[in-house]
């Protein structure tokens, strides 16, 4: 046997336990998710859900989808989105309180 020969038949034998190890490890059990992940999960599907709504909204608009079509598929889809929101945003935004100008104005002698 040529020494090329078996130099060869070496590097290919090295190339599939090479190429074959990572198919042949056992799998790792998953991790559980952590706070994180589960937010970051939850903005995902919410993003999802948010490009649906809009992709809707503009076949609608364009007439790619009927006025039936349209108010069958929005109704789920508003309550999947209102679903994901954050807890905190369903509520009413707070109101907005100005306190009273500290310097008179020149223009009330007018």
């Amino acid at each position: 046997m040529s020494p090329e020969l078996l130099l060869g038949a070496v590097l290919a034998a090295a190339a599939v336990v090479f190429v074959a190890v990572p198919f042949l490890r056992e799998k790792d059990p998953p991790r559980p998710l952590t706070p994180a992940d589960a937010a970051l999960a939850t903005a995902e599907e919410r993003d999802r859900v948010l490009a649906e709504l809009k992709e809707l909204e503009f076949d609608h608009r364009t007439g790619k989808i009927t006025d039936e079509d349209y108010r069958a598929q929005i109704g789920p889809l508003r309550r999947a989105a209102v679903a994901l929101l954050p807890s905190g945003t369903a509520k009413e935004p707070p109101q907005q309180r100005f306190s009273a100008p500290s310097v008179p104005s020149s223009r009330s002698d007018r």
